[in-house]
């Protein structure tokens, strides 16, 4: 089962390449702060602008540097089926433990093509699967009715739910198996969707934050709910700034004024604002984070 702090690690870039030296390191730091797993490829890893070579080469340089010291979801989604196989099977053969599938964007697929699309691909990879809703992106929503139909098929194991809806969250939670892991898809939804049941947070914030998303996480886990608060209030600062522009651009700001990656993004993504940045900078003085 996916549970706990999984990292949705950011791509860096050097001189327009996927730089892995910078990668490795994003890697190690994230695994000594304790996280549970990597998830590389995905929204905040600028899938979207990699090309079908550098999206395989980052997953199997996230893979090759994890050395199985925590699991691997690699993000392998598309609007395309039969691309959506090509990249999940890629992950498969490169070792990660699972992939993550965003629900089809722009054609708008019915809830019935939704389900098809997820089957279609664990029929032809066998590998674990997280389904990732987030309507925000794909302009069309999964509702719980579907996910219980997902929880279904035996390769979809979990789901990264960033609906905004915590009424939907709960009940696509009462309407999938125990053995179903609901995780946030929202730092800020992760302490009220555990609350509700969910198992933890796959967390752009924990790029530059890990070890206080890990707490967080591990005090709820623990029953300090005290301690779970305090610590999710102290980082709201920090959930509310990492999103005060499109994701990633304040993440990879946040991570390069920290001199662990260039803040080099691609477009249509541009620099984060001097206004942003300055409140960004602030904010993780703040927290000490800088």
């Amino acid at each position: 089962m996916f549970e706990g702090v999984l990292t949705a690690l950011v791509t860096p870039f050097r001189d327009g390449h996927v730089d892995e030296r910078a990668l490795q390191e994003l890697v190690e730091i994230q695994i000594r702060a304790g996280v549970d797993g990597l998830v590389p490829c995905g929204s905040t890893g600028e899938s979207a602008t990699l090309s079908h070579a550098e999206h395989q080469r980052v997953v199997e340089v996230v893979v090759a540097a994890a050395r199985g010291r925590v699991q691997i979801i690699a993000g392998t989604g598309s609007n395309s089926t039969s691309e959506a196989i090509l990249l999940t099977q890629h992950a498969k053969d490169a070792g990660a433990d699972g992939a993550l599938l965003i629900s089809p964007y722009y054609n708008k697929p019915t809830q019935e093509g939704i389900v098809r699309h997820y089957a279609a691909v664990a029929a032809a990879t066998a590998l674990p699967l997280v389904v990732y809703n987030i309507p925000g992106r794909t302009a069309s929503n999964i509702l719980p009715e579907t996910f219980a139909r997902l929880a279904e098929i035996e390769q979809v194991v979990a789901a990264k739910e960033s609906c905004g809806d915590l009424d939907q969250v709960a009940a696509t939670i009462a309407a999938t198996p125990a053995d179903f892991s609901v995780l946030a898809g929202d730092d800020w939804a992760a302490l009220p969707m555990m609350a509700l049941g969910g198992r933890g947070v796959i967390s752009t914030s924990s790029n530059v934050a890990p070890s206080d998303m890990v707490e967080l996480v591990r005090a709820f886990k623990a029953g300090d709910l005290e301690r779970a608060r305090s610590t999710y209030y102290r980082l709201r600062p920090l959930f509310d700034v990492l999103f005060c522009e499109t994701n990633p651009i304040p993440v990879k700001t946040a991570l390069a004024l920290r001199g662990a990656i260039s803040d080099e993004i691609r477009l249509p993504l541009t620099p984060m604002t001097p206004p942003n940045r300055e409140r960004l900078q602030v904010t993780m003085k703040e927290l000490g984070l800088l």
